[in-house]
């Protein structure tokens, strides 16, 4: 096939270019080229930007276009006005931040979206991300009737993650010492590793599907004591609770990613979305061994400061007023 990317050299835009080189597609980048530039020197590369530079795209044809960078619905609009004679399918990487609430356990794909009070607003922020990407998968639709596949991913995790929020705990569990997890053992957490995501885009485009897929996982459920676990069995573990955290005035999800505290409804689902739909379409995962060896071997060529996560002053300092308690 032949495959326009719009990005392609950020995170997930970058392991489908890999992904659809490894099945042998055709792959043309569309970007910027201010990012990652020395990557893919192989393939086709246009510049320009979605916001008003478009003409580097005419007079070309594709099978499909992954849209990895829309965000703001007069932009998407655009990219979906060139392109809609010269595309034959569209591919939308959405959220699940879309949804209205996450009171819900176990949301689908039919469960109500987000809704701006101001359609117009452009600012994107926590209040604003998910309801723009909703009003850009309804542009979307407009535009291109029953030619879009829209995926909405949860949490996207493992090497050249820039949110950092996996990554904060097997890079914290390797440094070992007395570590802080946050609210109960049996709290329920959702990611997808970027591969796996990448890998099964990819073979969605080459099916040609169309419609709605939540994409995230693991297929069974996954708890923060399996998941420390995992990174490693034998170290000093302190639980600390919700109730304590809130009162320290940690910062949810950030401070301490993936905590949500339980007296939150509000967000009690948003890591706990429905993805039977994904998983009857043939979504499958690595092992999550994996996904943290991987993750830690990327790490060792960083240097980067953490985007989140907790600093070691104050990590101790609330494991020792919880333990004088």
């Amino acid at each position: 096939m032949r495959i326009l990317i719009l990005g392609g050299t950020v995170f997930l835009g970058r392991y489908l270019v890999e992904a659809a080189l490894q099945s042998g597609h055709e792959i043309t980048l569309f970007n910027r080229g201010q990012t990652n530039t020395e990557l893919f020197p192989n393939i086709n590369k246009l510049q320009g930007d979605r916001d008003g530079d478009l003409a580097s795209l005419a007079g070309h044809k594709w099978d499909v276009v992954i849209d990895t960078s829309g965000y703001v619905p007069r932009i998407v609009e655009q990219t979906a006005q060139a392109l809609k004679h010269t595309v034959e399918h569209y591919i939308y990487i959405s959220s699940i931040s879309v949804y209205a609430d996450y009171q819900e356990l176990g949301i689908s794909e039919d469960y109500p979206l987000g809704v701006l009070a101001d359609p117009h607003v452009e600012e994107i922020n926590g209040e604003t991300y998910g309801p723009l990407k909703a009003l850009c998968e309804a542009s979307l639709e407009t535009i291109l009737p029953g030619k879009v596949l829209t995926i909405r991913p949860g949490l996207i995790v493992g090497p050249h993650d820039p949110t950092d929020r996996f990554t904060y705990w097997p890079h914290r569990i390797k440094r070992g010492g007395e570590i802080l997890v946050p609210g109960s053992k049996q709290r329920k957490l959702q990611f997808i590793d970027v591969r796996d995501l990448s890998e099964w885009i990819i073979r969605m485009a080459e099916l040609k599907k169309t419609g709605v897929y939540n994409a995230t996982g693991p297929r069974d459920v996954l708890t923060m004591e399996t998941f420390v676990e995992a990174c490693s069995p034998n170290e000093a573990y302190n639980w600390l609770e919700d109730e304590y955290l809130l009162e320290h005035k940690v910062k949810v999800f950030t401070e301490l990613p993936f905590w949500i505290p339980a007296k939150d409804e509000k967000s009690a689902g948003f890591m706990q979305v429905n993805i039977d739909k994904a998983l009857e379409a043939g979504l499958s995962f690595r092992p999550l061994s994996e996904t943290i060896r991987d993750t830690l071997a990327w790490l060792e060529q960083r240097s980067a400061p953490f985007a989140h996560g907790m600093t070691s002053l104050r990590e101790q300092q609330l494991i020792s007023n919880y333990s004088q308690r």
